[in-house]
């Protein structure tokens, strides 16, 4: 009987030896986050120990866990900064982009605190609602107004910046609403209608995380998303109709980005920014 209950013992702890090193089955695998890939970002050398923070991919739209409300939601940018993470308590919920990526200082942070990052699934297809924010000078202001009808049709969801008159102002300010929304989270994506479509795209470019593209065909708006990842669409409603809006519009929204090669470049300009923040 002692060999008995001694050959018991051991198969007891074999089990628990195992057990200890078996990753749960209810959760995913966790990363650190230095593993994030980030441009010029370190991964830790072998046999180096590092905290880590756990990843969760949530689908956008979906109410937060119950367990732990967000504790701050960055989902609308692609590179996370010590700016984004700095002020977070030990083991907040932090929510981000599917593809975003650390800083070396930010995944410091991440790892030190022990934060849980998020992971935000973007929408995906021409018939997967989306939050857009829409903005006009008084020139795109009727074509605004059609556009924020189709927009509905579409199932999408709709923020109006304005204006709501054909009384005249200065569209960088209708730009520079939309195209903050959208770096802020607020939106998924931004379209601003101004006379040509030019100058709302060169004011919502000056604010980080956007990729605003002035499109005046199907084809320029399928390759604005399907090569460069744009999220802010602009439009002249001197320079298109009604119909064209549509056809712009439609094809913009139902396309994405997909090639690793286009995500790469896209990559890069978004180190040619990071180069001129302050």
């Amino acid at each position: 009987m002692p060999e008995e209950q001694s050959t018991r013992d051991r198969v007891r702890a074999l089990v628990r030896e195992v057990l200890e090193k078996a990753a749960p089955a209810d959760e995913p695998e966790e990363e650190s986050a230095a593993s994030t890939p980030a441009s010029g970002e370190p991964h830790a050398q072998a046999g180096e120990p590092q905290s880590r923070a756990r990843l969760v991919n949530v689908a956008s739209g979906e109410a937060a866990p119950p367990e732990k409300e967000y504790a701050r939601d960055e989902s609308s940018k692609t590179i996370i900064t010590e700016t984004d993470v700095r002020g977070l308590p030990e083991g907040a919920r932090l929510r981000v982009a599917e593809g975003a990526r650390l800083t070396p200082l930010a995944a410091d942070i991440v790892r030190e605190r022990k934060i849980e990052l998020v992971r935000r699934t973007p929408r995906r297809g021409s018939h997967a609602e989306r939050i857009v924010a829409v903005g006009a000078d008084h020139g795109g202001y009727p074509l605004k107004e059609e556009l924020k009808t189709f927009l509905a049709e579409l199932g999408h969801r709709v923020r109006d910046f304005g204006t709501n008159s054909t009384e005249a102002v200065d569209y960088p300010d209708f730009a520079h609403a939309v195209a903050r929304a959208v770096s802020e989270g607020g939106a998924d994506l931004g379209i601003i209608i101004d006379g040509a479509g030019v100058g709302s795209a060169m004011t919502a470019n000056k604010v980080p995380g956007v990729r605003a593209a002035a499109c005046y065909d199907a084809k320029v708006a399928r390759n604005s998303r399907e090569h460069n990842d744009a999220n802010v669409l602009t439009l002249g409603s001197g320079t298109i109709d009604s119909k064209q809006m549509r056809e712009i519009v439609r094809v913009w929204l139902s396309t994405e980005i997909t090639e690793e090669r286009h995500k790469r470049r896209v990559a890069k300009i978004e180190a040619v920014e990071r180069q001129y923040r302050s």
